[in-house]
């Protein structure tokens, strides 16, 4: 291209075989943590193994990754082209998915506007569940099969677009058992086959980057534990960023939608690499959304970080700063493009349980008629503990984190570098007013058991830690998270 000078061959064969090598001794170093780390009793040696497996394409780890996610819309009043979009993919019959809370807000009043003035005819459903179950999940699917639509909206957080990937799914596979595209263990996990109708996100909230990912989470209300749906297919055709729509995120939403962008890019940058991960699909279709870390996902998830750090701490406690709050909003998207191909790792893995087995506890600023710890929170609460488990493991990404975050790592020991991440979260976590640990959302020792037994189905996401784990370390790490200060 004319001004842009072209590298040449023998560059850019030195600038891949540095990728290649830097790869390569991040492996090693991993492969000789985990000989030191892993428990082999025969109790332990399989259920959180990456161990390899030999499989039908004649390598026992993977060795490729790709990368997925929607496209990608951004800017200030960007919602107003919501009926065009629809007007030019042809759509006569559009399901318009939010919650009760959002239904009365500027956001959809927006998307309402822009589906009027363009003549888009469609059905409303407001019936969204914040932190969504199996339920509410088959309750949308129901409005979405009978109303055949040829199209999808939803206006909201990650409870809202999540249900609403679901719907399109299952409405486009009518005749599939709800639990025939579950992840496993829990469901079939059946790939993805038949194309969706097209989807448009206009996400709300600054934290799930839902609409960038085909990742969709539900509580299992009988396992009273959290899984999900996970194929590239149920992905959004469009993510419609608009930052006007993040200013109105009560204090509390703002900051708990914000600690789950935290976690997303520390867990996928701190994620078992792509080329550890076993076993090797013998069809890529079978290949996961969550592949483990790898170049192009790093890049996106250390890019989130860093505007976590110069801006989350402004758009918590100034609801009008529309720079942070917009900045907020970009990173989450960011992060969820890292995450949505990295994956996460314990942190969420944990989180599920926490939030699934609440009892009594309700977060501020959330409308909602039943117990909740909110996602962003039961996530961020482990994070001091999963990282100082996993900080021996990639030890330089801990401490470019930390660094990141605020920390002067500059005579730092790599032998310390979970535990000075760890004290970097706790003083972000403790500036932005969250609760002290687990126990303050409502958990004692005794729950712990429980705790342990819900994540263990998590192995999508807990198989993806740098560390394999026990039971014994996962009660360990529940317990070192009931206080955090």
């Amino acid at each position: 291209m004319p001004g842009l000078a072209s590298p040449t061959n023998t560059t850019l064969v030195s600038v891949l075989s540095f990728v290649a090598m830097a790869g390569q001794e991040r492996a090693v170093h991993l492969l000789r943590q985990l000989q030191r780390a892993s428990c082999r009793c025969p109790a332990h040696s399989h259920g959180f193994s990456q161990a390899p497996e030999r499989t039908s394409c004649g390598k026992t780890t993977d060795y490729a990754f790709e990368m997925a996610c929607s496209n990608i819309r951004y800017g200030q009043g960007v919602t107003k082209e919501v009926g065009m979009d629809l007007q030019n993919l042809g759509a006569k019959n559009v399901c318009l998915m939010t919650d009760k809370n959002l239904a009365r807000l500027p956001p959809v009043k927006a998307v309402f506007n822009s589906l009027a003035k363009h003549g888009v005819n469609f059905k409303f459903y407001d019936k969204v569940r914040v932190e969504p179950t199996d339920t509410s999940f088959k309750e949308a699917i129901d409005f979405a099969k009978r109303g055949q639509f040829d199209a999808y909206v939803a206006v909201g957080g990650g409870s809202v677009i999540d249900t609403c990937k679901a719907a399109n799914l299952y409405a486009c596979n009518p005749k599939a058992d709800f639990l025939d595209y579950v992840n496993a263990p829990i469901g079939k996990g059946k790939p993805v086959t038949d194309v969706l109708k097209p989807f448009i996100a206009v996400p709300t909230t600054a934290g799930t980057g839902s609409e960038t990912t085909g990742v969709a989470i539900f509580d299992f209300e009988s396992l009273k534990a959290k899984t999900g749906i996970a194929s590239r297919a149920i992905k959004p055709t469009l993510g419609m960023v608009d930052p006007l729509h993040s200013l109105h995120m009560p204090q509390r939403v703002a900051a708990n939608s914000g600690f789950d962008v935290l976690c997303h890019a520390l867990e996928s940058y701190t994620a078992l690499p792509y080329n550890m991960r076993s076993p090797c699909p013998p069809n890529p279709i079978y290949r996961p959304a969550y592949q483990g870390s790898n170049p192009i996902s790093d890049v996106w998830s250390k890019h989130a970080l860093n505007i976590v750090a110069k801006y989350m701490k402004r758009a918590v406690r100034n609801a009008d700063d529309v720079e942070a709050r917009s900045s907020m909003h970009l990173a989450s998207v960011f992060a969820g493009i890292g995450f949505g191909n990295a994956g996460v790792h314990l942190c969420h893995g944990m989180s599920y349980p926490i939030a699934g087995l609440v009892k009594t506890y309700r977060a501020k600023d959330y409308n909602v008629n039943h117990p909740l710890v909110p996602h962003g929170l039961s996530v961020v609460l482990t994070s001091p503990a999963v990282f100082t488990f996993t900080g021996s493991m990639c030890p330089e990404r801990h401490l470019e984190a930390a660094e990141i975050l605020g920390t002067n790592v500059r005579n730092a020991k790599r032998e310390d570098a979970g535990l000075i991440l760890a004290d970097t979260l706790r003083k972000f976590l403790f500036d932005l007013n969250v609760d002290d640990g687990l126990s303050a959302v409502g958990y004692t020792k005794e729950d712990i058991p429980a705790l342990v037994k819900g994540t263990i189905p998590q192995e999508r996401v807990t198989k993806l830690a740098p560390r394999p784990q026990t039971e014994e370390d996962l009660s360990s790490l529940f317990e070192a998270s009931m206080k955090l200060y």
